[in-house]
């Protein structure tokens, strides 16, 4: 059984070390990647997430960027949940679509982490920066992993 820490790590530190773990990285678009990460944990608080979800947000691709490693993430004092929202929304090598969004509609919280990164993802203003053959490929990409999450409309 694992165990709650008996202090987890605030948002801010949270935060803090989301924003270290992925310096120097940049999205698609070159922009720096922690606004990535900030427009999804905002994008869970205004989806009225709690603390747990909003830790996630910030972590959600830090295990699968490989800028934290999973063995840091089981060490972490952070809440059993939060870990799991992470592990659920960590894209595996080889992973088909249809078993990642299982993973994340068993796992509870982590839907609406998903839907504030797809939302982000999504975002046409984002995608008007890249190319016609990138901005297809990650709208159809994005619109699939929705439908299968059964987050259409």
């Amino acid at each position: 059984m694992t165990e709650t820490p008996r202090t987890t790590l605030t948002l801010a530190q949270i935060e803090a070390t989301a924003r270290a773990a992925h310096a120097g990285q940049t999205d698609k678009a070159g922009r720096p990647y922690a606004e990535h990460l900030q427009a999804v944990a905002e994008g869970v608080r205004a989806r009225d997430g709690d603390e747990g979800q909003i830790a996630a947000a910030w972590l959600h691709d830090a295990v699968e960027d490989d800028a934290l490693s999973p063995q840091w993430l089981r060490e972490a004092p952070l809440s059993s949940r939060t870990k799991a929202i992470v592990l659920a929304v960590t894209k595996r090598a080889g992973e088909p679509p249809e078993a990642y969004a299982a993973r994340i509609l068993a796992t509870p919280g982590a839907l609406l982490v998903k839907e504030a990164d797809l939302a982000h993802n999504a975002d046409p203003a984002r995608l008007a920066v890249l190319d016609e053959t990138t901005r297809t490929r990650l709208t159809e990409k994005y619109a699939r992993m929705r439908a299968l999450l059964g987050l259409v409309g």
